[in-house]
């Protein structure tokens, strides 16, 4: 069961990649773009995160859904898999209904 958050966020992450490939919506309109693009996002966002635990806003709860090991004090490795999946369904959604608009 320890698997399971992370196996959640990696079917995300895989239908997220399946709508992008359908609509051409982020990596397949233009790879580069869009990996600068969540690269910088979640380099943000893991600072942000670092910040939020040095701080003692955040914190790793130890579920029994989330593997047991941290990458850093506080800072699961689920938690990268998260960020990427916030960035690139935001960035899939923002290219999606531009797109729709622009049709309209």
């Amino acid at each position: 069961m320890q698997w399971f958050y992370l196996l959640g966020l990696l079917i995300s992450i895989t239908g997220m990649a399946i709508i992008d490939w359908r609509h051409k919506l982020a990596f397949w309109k233009d790879a580069r773009r869009t990996g600068v693009t969540l690269l910088l996002a979640v380099l943000i966002f893991i600072l942000w995160d670092f910040f939020g635990i040095f701080l003692g806003i955040f914190f790793h709860g130890g579920s029994n859904y989330s593997l047991p090991f941290t990458i850093a004090p506080e800072f699961p490795l689920e938690e990268l898999f998260f960020l990427f999946l916030l960035c690139y369904s935001t960035l899939v959604i923002y290219n999606g209904v531009s797109k729709w608009r622009s049709r309209i």
